[in-house]
């Protein structure tokens, strides 16, 4: 009995030994490739935000982003080959994953849109924070660009959070691109007054003001002839940061310098002929 013991004991022990210099040495190969892959992320992830830290078009969040992405990528890399070290299959793993991939990906499609969308507005960047655009059916100030959604601020001070895959898909305007813009102002004379009043008006109103820019140089002219006006327009380039408030004040001074030279704004009017049937018998 003791002998059969003694048998299995060593039987035990030599098999043992056995796994644990075969086990032993790949425990000892995965610990070295966790240590080194993941070195090799940290760095990778310092290169990427050093390389995009030297384009100042770049967006933080998009350097976040990026950076953080190529780190995980070499994480999952490490991982796969700490379980080939261990004989895992990860053929069979890697197609497990891709069809995990596949399904949530289907599932988070909207999701997806979202920060594709939103990586293409941080590298593209058709506008930046403090930019008032018009897009995905919203007017308003940025305040801010994540990778999901763009925030804006309405002029009435009211926050809207639109999805990134709706600003990306629809039309940009961006009315704080340029440092310049052109002013338009509209206003019409009845057809019996004098054109060169209002020119003379309209002239004088912008000559006064600092804001007007020289060149392109300022324009009045005949826009249209209306149903019951004639419709004179004054043209002038200004600094973007002052449209409105220019608008608003020239519009005001039009109307008083239009009074002051007996100039008369039409509205439109509607002549009715009514006819006498017994008369016309």
């Amino acid at each position: 009995m003791d002998e059969n013991i003694q048998t299995m004991t060593d039987q035990a022990t030599e098999t043992l030994g056995a796994l644990a210099v075969t086990y032993g040495i790949s425990l000892v190969g995965a610990i070295v490739i966790l240590i080194i892959g993941f070195w090799v992320a940290n760095r990778a992830r310092i290169a990427v935000v050093r390389l995009m830290e030297r384009f100042d078009e770049i967006d933080q969040t998009l350097t976040s982003f990026l950076a953080g992405l190529v780190r995980y990528i070499i994480i999952a890399v490490t991982i796969l080959a700490v379980l080939a070290e261990f004989g895992v299959q990860t053929a069979s793993l890697l197609a497990v994953m891709g069809a995990a991939g596949l399904a949530v990906g289907l599932a988070l499609q909207g999701t997806l849109s979202n920060v594709a969308a939103g990586v293409m507005l941080l590298f593209l960047r058709p506008f930046k924070l403090g930019d008032y655009i018009e897009a995905g059916g919203v007017s308003g100030s940025v305040k801010a660009i994540t990778l999901f959604r763009t925030e804006l601020s309405t002029p009435d001070n009211v926050q809207v959070f639109v999805p990134n895959s709706d600003v990306w898909g629809s039309a940009i305007s961006n009315y704080s691109y340029n440092s310049t813009r052109r002013v338009e102002i509209e206003c019409g004379i009845a057809y019996d007054d004098d054109i060169g009043k209002a020119f003379e008006v309209m002239r004088s109103v912008v000559a006064e003001d600092a804001r007007v820019l020289a060149t392109p140089a300022p324009m009045v002219a005949v826009k249209t002839l209306g149903d019951s006006s004639v419709n004179v327009i004054c043209r002038v380039w200004v600094k973007s940061g002052d449209y409105w408030p220019f608008t608003f004040d020239k519009q005001r001074e039009i109307k008083e310098g239009y009074d002051a030279a007996g100039l008369n704004i039409p509205f439109p009017t509607r002549t009715v002929y009514q006819i006498d049937e017994k008369s016309a018998d």
